[in-house]
């Protein structure tokens, strides 16, 4: 008998780790991090069921992120849930030189509101929270965030999503009006006071 309880525990420890080879092995690229996990209690005939409800930020850090809620009887499972249907919604948001935003952002949802502003190289990621989460997992480098409204993590997430959906570089604002990048942008100044000139400022676009 203590063989075989030898033997389940054997298959047991097989079975957890082939289910974790495939994510090591395909998304090594992926940054995944909880943002939140809460306790759920359903209430039954034979008294109350509990369940864990996990929120997760993925990203590549490199313009693409995606958030995602999954719900099961252990925490592990819910992580596993969350993480693939954060996968399944990532999107793409264009970053000006790979480290910022291109231009400032407000989102809203619900009672959450937040405010996003580009920042000059050296300004570091100033945020809190699940913003601070999925901006890093985005690939800013140096941006300034803020929540006004609910601090509840689902709609922080929401609002902040809904504010970069919104965002765009400027060789995509010429494209929707049909024009060059050099029309859109004639001169930047960046913080040094330099003004580089439109060839410049259309290579940062594009980057």
């Amino acid at each position: 008998m203590a063989r075989g309880e030898q033997q389940r525990g054997g298959g047991d420890r097989r079975d957890r780790r082939d289910r974790n080879k495939p994510e090591e092995r395909g998304d090594s690229e992926i940054v995944e991090k909880l943002v939140h996990i809460n306790r759920v209690a359903a209430t039954v005939k034979g008294g109350r069921r509990f369940s864990f409800a996990a929120l997760m930020v993925v990203g590549d850090q490199k313009g693409r992120v995606g958030f995602g809620h999954g719900k099961a009887r252990e925490v592990p499972e819910a992580i596993r849930k969350a993480t693939e249907e954060a996968k399944k919604t990532m999107i793409r948001v264009p970053l000006r030189e790979s480290r910022t935003l291109h231009h400032d952002g407000q989102g809203r949802w619900g009672a959450g509101k937040i405010m996003m502003r580009a920042a000059p190289p050296g300004t570091g990621v100033i945020a809190g929270g699940p913003m601070r989460a999925i901006l890093e997992t985005l690939g800013v480098q140096d941006v300034v965030a803020k929540s006004v409204g609910s601090s509840n993590p689902y709609n922080m997430i929401r609002a902040t999503f809904e504010a970069l959906k919104v965002q765009a570089s400027p060789r995509q604002v010429a494209a929707k009006r049909g024009k060059k990048v050099s029309d859109i942008i004639e001169r930047r100044v960046d913080v040094s006071g330099d003004t580089p000139d439109v060839a410049e400022a259309a290579e940062a676009a594009e980057a």
